[in-house]
């Protein structure tokens, strides 16, 4: 059954399946907001995206390290930032199905007014910010430090944007900035697979193995500036890395 996903007709229609899917699941989610609310509509079906590509797709996803957390971030009572390395267009569904917390992303303002995408966002209860205003960024900086300190989890890629080659790219210091301002731990993370699974630049899905590897939180107040906490969570991203390669 694997044999034809790795031919160009294979390829051709996993792209179009997910690029059907898309629009379903979010159709999905907003039926069911009158009767669970947005937010848990989101999170109910949202999921169901990443779980269906892995099924159809052949792109099985793996969660290592979950158990090194304390139990208040495992159940979600304790709000962190989870930071991960980003490979792949792939990546935000694969952490929404992959981790057993609620967690949003923080998205530039534009998305929210993209069809589908957009309103996926506004139900999941993602954090937009715009960036080209420096004083409305950091209003909105700020803004996103109260949601989070009030419970929500937030997945962040530093790097800004998708890294070209597996290697990560320098950190943006905006999720820094607000991890000091909300006063929450941060989660480091590794996605492997993603670069292998749908490149860069290539609408074509592979079939292949993800695996979303988890590590201790750091926690913001123990540095003494922002480089020092950049360096530390960089560091323990670099060596999930590293242990989720061995686990392919």
């Amino acid at each position: 059954m694997a044999n034809w996903r790795s031919t160009g007709f294979g390829g051709a229609v996993m792209m179009v399946w997910a690029l059907a899917t898309v629009p379903l699941t979010v159709i999905g989610i907003l039926a069911a907001m009158p009767f669970l609310g947005p937010r848990r509509a989101f999170f109910a079906v949202g999921p169901m995206f990443a779980r269906g590509m892995a099924w159809f797709c052949h792109v099985p996803f793996t969660l290592t390290g979950w158990e090194r957390l304390p139990e208040a971030i495992r159940d979600g009572r304790q709000s962190v930032i989870f930071m991960s390395n980003h490979e792949s267009q792939l990546d935000p569904p694969v952490l929404v199905a992959a981790l057993p917390v609620p967690a949003v992303y923080i998205a530039k303002q534009e998305l929210k007014y993209v069809p589908f995408i957009g309103w996926a966002g506004w139900a999941a209860g993602v954090i937009f910010i715009d960036r080209g205003d420096r004083e409305r960024a950091i209003q909105s900086i700020h803004a996103a430090a109260q949601q989070i300190r009030g419970g929500k989890n937030v997945v962040i890629f530093p790097e800004g944007t998708r890294n070209r080659t597996g290697q990560m790219l320098p950190f943006k210091k905006g999720g820094f900035a607000l991890a000091m301002d909300a006063g929450v731990p941060i989660v480091p993370m590794a996605t492997l697979g993603g670069h292998e699974v749908l490149p860069p630049g290539s609408l074509r899905i592979r079939p292949g193995r993800y695996v979303v590897a988890v590590g201790e939180p750091v926690d913001p107040a123990a540095h003494a500036d922002r480089e020092s906490l950049i360096a530390a969570v960089r560091g323990r991203i670099e060596a999930l890395m590293a242990e989720a390669r061995e686990a392919v």
